[in-house]
């Protein structure tokens, strides 16, 4: 293998390693095989340091030749735990047994049963307690019992005061390893129980994080509702100055000329004129009259609404916006719709705002057509559409149309639509548009209808409201250019 496979595969298995260290399933098993680890090494050492410091010692050799493959098995467990895994995990008995083959051999070529090593068996048993469960720890201390029986007996220690240490010794081992079995299973169920409350913990902090989230957008779409609204009162406050200002001199100029008119021997010119001023200052009072009642403080209470009352007002307000002129706008809302439970100035603002965008899309000479009609067979939803022929709005844009703050306006506010759509989610109703750049936009206006029903001749009636609207046909307006 080249320099740069080498180090391909270092790296694979560092990250593996990194995964493991990370997965909670591990923690406990990584943890344990740490201070396993490090209690292998320091028994090395130990070892080491006993040999070397001590005279008496029946094959020194053998003892050191055994501590060099204990360092060697040492050596394999932490290079296997470096890679996030346990040197021969799948068999812990045949582990067990050949360390307790180990640290008999070790006692039989240092000084038998009086040898140091011996503690090794405390040490083993431990180690399984800690890595295995209780039924492993349990076979490694019957391995270990056997080991030190054969050990009295290959080394000739056999009569009755030796036999009491050695059955001492046995049941001390076994306290050490029920003592360790416990202690590591509670150290385990802990371990599982905060692991568990930690990802509660953790579940709880991203609901909390949603939660914020979702209450700071709330907020913030709730304030731009709310510049919307203020804006909307604002330029209230201001036709309704200006009508004022121009409600006053009209007035005078007025009754100026009803002064003139009842004036007598007027030649026919004059008379002409005089006339055509006053028609001209009709119009202009019919104008500020319109103004006044479009610029009154919008009210919130809830009523039924006819939806061609609404269009009326719309296209009585749209002859004097100036981007209407040039543009045909077509209108099919028939006057024997149930009616709908709204507030009727916020519906106003939905259908102007629709309106006023479909003329802004439109050129000159396009078509606008608001229709209105019963959706369903039940006759409980009543379906608007407002279309236009323009320029279609882009597939990029489509999916941020009801963001606040998005326009593709030089000077829009990216409010409009944002507030049409909470204002009909208000209603219970829904609000959707169908776009193709190019070819021109619908957008459609469902609202529910409540306690409706048809008589026998198919027209429909709501059983809240006692008047009969007559029926109205399809209204064409063409606005004349000089508006």
């Amino acid at each position: 293998m080249s320099f740069a496979e080498w180090r391909t595969l270092a790296s694979q298995i560092t990250d593996q390693a990194r995964s493991r260290s990370t997965d909670p399933s591990d923690r406990w098993e990584l943890a344990a095989g740490r201070i396993i680890i490090r209690m292998r090494w320091l028994g090395i050492a130990m070892g080491i340091l006993l040999v070397e410091s001590r005279e008496g010692l029946a094959n020194p050799s053998a003892v050191r030749a055994f501590l060099a493959l204990g360092a060697g098995f040492a050596s394999l467990d932490t290079a296997w735990h470096f890679l996030g895994e346990v040197f021969l995990k799948r068999l812990p008995l045949a582990v067990s047994a050949l360390e307790a083959l180990f640290i008999a051999l070790l006692c039989y070529h240092d000084t038998g049963l009086e040898s140091p090593f011996r503690w090794y068996y405390l040490m083993s048993l431990i180690c399984v307690a800690m890595r295995y469960s209780p039924r492993v720890a349990w076979a490694t201390w019957a391995f270990d019992s056997v080991s030190l029986v054969g050990l009295s007996i290959a080394v000739g220690q056999t009569h009755p005061e030796r036999s009491t240490d050695i059955v001492m010794t046995i049941v001390m081992l076994a306290w050490a390893t029920w003592a360790s079995s416990a202690l590591a299973g509670w150290l385990k169920q802990a371990s599982r129980e905060l692991e568990r409350l930690n990802d509660r913990l953790s579940q709880a902090s991203e609901e909390l994080e949603a939660r914020v989230a979702e209450r700071s957008e709330a907020l913030r779409l709730a304030q731009a509702r709310v510049i919307h609204q203020e804006k909307m009162a604002a330029f209230g406050l201001l036709s309704a100055g200006i009508a004022h200002e121009i409600g006053n001199p009209m007035a005078a100029i007025s009754s100026l000329l009803q002064i003139l008119k009842r004036r007598q021997n007027q030649d026919p010119y004059t008379a002409e004129k005089l006339g055509l001023i006053d028609t001209q200052l009709l119009r202009i009072s019919r104008t500020v009259r319109e103004l006044v009642r479009f610029s009154r403080p919008a009210s919130d209470v809830v009523d039924h609404v006819a939806l061609h009352e609404i269009a009326d007002e719309v296209l009585g307000i749209l002859k004097y916006y100036h981007r209407t002129s040039g543009r045909t706008i077509l209108t099919d809302v028939p006057a024997d719709l149930p009616r709908i439970r709204a507030v009727r100035d916020h519906l106003n603002q939905v259908i102007l705002n629709l309106v006023f965008n479909a003329i802004d899309a439109t050129p000159e000479g396009g078509m606008i057509r608001i229709e209105a009609r019963v959706s369903t067979p039940k006759a409980d939803e009543i379906e608007m559409t407002i279309a236009d022929d323009g320029r279609g709005i882009r597939l990029v844009d489509q999916c941020r149309m009801f963001q606040p703050y998005f326009t593709t306006k030089p000077s829009g506010t990216g409010l409009g639509l944002y507030v049409c759509r909470q204002i009909m989610t208000d209603l219970g109703g829904r609000m959707r548009f169908e776009s193709k750049e190019g070819f021109g936009t619908t957008f459609f206006l469902t609202f529910p209808v409540t306690r409706q029903a048809a008589d026998s001749k198919g027209r429909f009636s709501n059983s809240l409201i006692d008047e009969r609207v007559p029926a109205h046909q399809a209204e064409t307006i063409e606005v004349a250019a000089d508006v």
